[in-house]
């Protein structure tokens, strides 16, 4: 009888670990299609499911109705491409590098659902907002994140609303399928994403009376029609969403399809999308299996959406990735039970965080935020308080981006010019305009004034985050319970932040591909310059004088 030897074995070994790692399907037969329905930039409970009056969303209702309508679901991240990247993986944005960051790179290394199903046999693409913005081309992908693009149908769109035809592109793909085999589809719409064309909710018939105005924005007119705006923008992402529901069960394959609507982060108001408060990481969500789910239930357990990945990869019976595992714990077994309300007592807290979002401060440095949200509270680690939350006041030149001559010479823009994590919109130039208002200002110091480095809120009572709880004594024990939580689950799951030598401060090195803004020197930079990471990125793409050394 032939022995193994060493060398045999390490073979067997390695074949062993490849086949382990390959997602190969635990049962071929009569596989789910997917199809993941994105927004871009709205918050919970905007969807007439919720009983929000405002706006119109038959589609997203009709899933809920087919499937589950969960009232508790949050974002890994409040900012586009950092959870579009922990949703592919399953993993939280502080685990994945240059992915955790905005518009930045996906390291190859982390591989998304979309490509795991693709090479199991699924056909896969995408429409519209894959993972985006960044640049997923120099870590040597062949394509998108997010699959193959099949964005080229167009149609005559609103101003301020892309012209992709989803739907018709969605039938495309569907057309180009190839006979038995499934499909998993990725609808990335860009709406309700900014700018809108003002006006156009009240064009379309909206009412500003039913809007609901978030505590932390002044109830004016101004505002109502800026949200109402957006609630139209809403509405277009639905109708897609209603074609798409349609050719399904035209064509027979909406029993047997996963059915995943949500959004990536909350509404681009301040105080809002780029923010760990509730309106930035409370999201819609509705999953539908017709052949698998009981229908027209609520369930009411924290989740996190990169908890759908694990139950993407359960429903598929395609094998997760090994070497960098799910964060997220699947949710087939709540889905496919027919329980309602708190399903799985377990599930009693969630955590998200942002690194850098725009261009905002000097250097390009994010405002690195981490949180946990519990059914009764959202507490909020600020890891660099000094900085400004929403972007400096005051930039370099008073462009967007500014000219070469205006950073060489110090040219200093407008007051109130760069809060750029907060995207360009009548309601905050409203906010600007009435910053010295007695009874208007203090809107915009909630959305742009520093910030201390703990925050608690009782979201019971307080949905809007204003009142900050972390120096009531009467809630010490609740923020200490709390913050223990967080830095144990950061610490367990390896963040930067917690855990490594220089702080986190890797996070700042990840370049920017988008452009950079430029600012003066902050006091607390000047005073603490150690607080100021080395970022040659940033000096390499700085202005200079032709000929003069970089």
């Amino acid at each position: 009888m032939l022995k193994p030897t060493r060398d045999t074995l390490s073979v067997f070994f390695v074949l062993g670990f490849v086949v382990a790692s390959q997602p190969v399907l635990a049962d071929t037969r009569n596989r789910p299609n997917v199809l993941v329905a994105i927004s871009d930039d709205q918050s919970y409970p905007h969807a007439s499911a919720y009983g929000y009056e405002a706006l119109h969303t038959p589609a997203f209702d009709r899933v809920a109705k087919m499937g589950v309508l969960f009232q508790n679901a949050f974002t890994p991240a409040p900012g586009c491409s950092p959870m579009r990247a922990a949703f592919l993986t399953g993993r939280h944005v502080w685990q994945i590098e240059h992915a955790g960051t905005h518009a930045s790179t996906f390291p190859a290394k982390y591989e998304g659902f979309q490509e795991r199903l693709g090479t199991a046999g699924y056909f896969v693409g995408f429409t519209g907002k894959g993972w985006a913005p960044g640049n997923w081309k120099d870590t040597g992908r062949a394509t998108n994140p997010a699959g193959p693009e099949f964005s080229k149908l167009t149609l005559r769109a609103p101003e301020g609303i892309r012209s992709t035809d989803y739907a018709a592109n969605f039938a495309e793909f569907l057309r180009q399928r190839p006979k038995g085999k499934p499909f998993s589809f990725w609808y990335g719409a860009s709406e309700p994403h900014r700018k809108f064309k003002k006006g156009i909710g009240r064009e379309h018939g909206l009412d500003p009376a039913k809007i609901v105005v978030p505590g932390f924005l002044p109830d004016t007119p101004e505002i109502r029609d800026d949200i109402l705006d957006y609630c139209y923008e809403v509405e277009w992402f639905d109708e897609h969403l209603g074609r798409m529901l349609n050719l399904l069960e035209e064509q027979g394959e909406l029993d047997n399809t996963i059915v995943i609507v949500t959004s990536d982060n909350g509404m681009a108001f301040p105080r809002a999308k780029a923010n760990v408060y509730e309106y930035g990481i409370h999201m819609p969500l509705a999953v539908a299996w017709p052949a698998r789910v009981p229908a027209g239930r609520t369930i009411d357990d924290l989740v996190d959406l990169i908890d759908l990945t694990a139950t993407l990869y359960e429903a598929t019976g395609v094998r997760p990735p090994r070497r960098y595992p799910l964060s997220g714990r699947s949710l087939l077994g709540a889905l496919t039970s027919s329980a309602r309300g708190i399903v799985d007592s377990s599930r009693d807290a969630v955590f998200s965080g942002r690194e850098r979002h725009s261009s905002s401060r000097f250097m390009t440095l994010g405002y690195p935020q981490r949180a946990v949200r519990t059914r009764d509270y959202l507490y909020i680690y600020n890891l660099r308080p000094e900085r400004w939350p929403a972007g400096a006041p005051r930039k370099l030149g008073s462009a967007n981006y500014p000219t070469p001559e205006a950073v060489l010479t110090g040219e200093l823009g407008l007051e109130h010019g760069g809060y750029h994590d907060i995207d360009a919109c009548p309601t905050l130039s409203f906010l600007i305009d009435n910053a010295a208002d007695s009874t208007l200002g203090r809107f915009l110091r909630l959305a742009v004034g520093i910030r201390p480095a703990e925050e608690l809120y009782d979201i019971r009572v307080d949905p809007a985050c204003i009142n900050n709880l972390a120096g009531a004594p009467e809630h010490s024990k609740a923020k200490q319970r709390l913050r223990s939580r967080l830095i144990t689950h950061l610490t367990k799951t390896g963040d930067p932040r917690v855990v490594a030598s220089d702080s986190g401060d890797i996070f700042e090195t990840y370049p920017r591909y988008s452009k950079l803004r430029w600012f003066p020197t902050p006091a607390w930079a000047k005073g603490n310059p150690k607080r100021v990471p080395l970022l040659p990125w940033v000096e390499k793409r700085r202005p200079r004088i032709d000929g003069a050394p970089r």
